[in-house]
């Protein structure tokens, strides 16, 4: 099957920078989309950003501006580099792909594992 894992998260003062990694692996014919959500405590999962296999790009308003998403089609991989960061930041990230599975006709929704990111003020 597949599998996204991703990495990078921690701890970091108000106002620093991380980079979160999401990789695939598995028997993976195609990946379409590709996001980040988070969950911070006592709230809902919530879209952070997203971009499609064509690199359009979108953003909840509130990191526009400091978060970018990117992707490495060549190793299956999709970043965030979160700039800025603010103690509200703080929640666990999960990455979220729409995998082709070879043999497969239709794309299968996976998630990973989750990621804490911790800003402190």
């Amino acid at each position: 099957q597949v599998q996204l894992v991703e990495s990078g998260g921690g701890l970091v003062q108000a106002g620093g920078s991380l980079r979160l990694s999401c990789a695939a692996s598995g028997s993976i014919f195609r990946i379409g989309n590709m996001g980040w959500y988070r969950r911070a405590p006592g709230k809902q999962r919530e879209l952070v950003a997203g971009i499609t296999s064509g690199d359009i790009t979108n953003y909840v308003d509130s990191v526009k501006g400091r978060f970018t998403i990117s992707r490495d089609n060549a190793k299956n991989t999709v970043y965030l580099q979160m700039n800025s960061l603010k103690p509200e930041d703080t929640a666990v990230y999960y990455c979220k792909a729409e995998v082709l599975i070879s043999g497969e006709y239709r794309f299968l929704e996976v998630w990973g594992q989750g990621t804490l990111v911790t800003v402190s003020s």
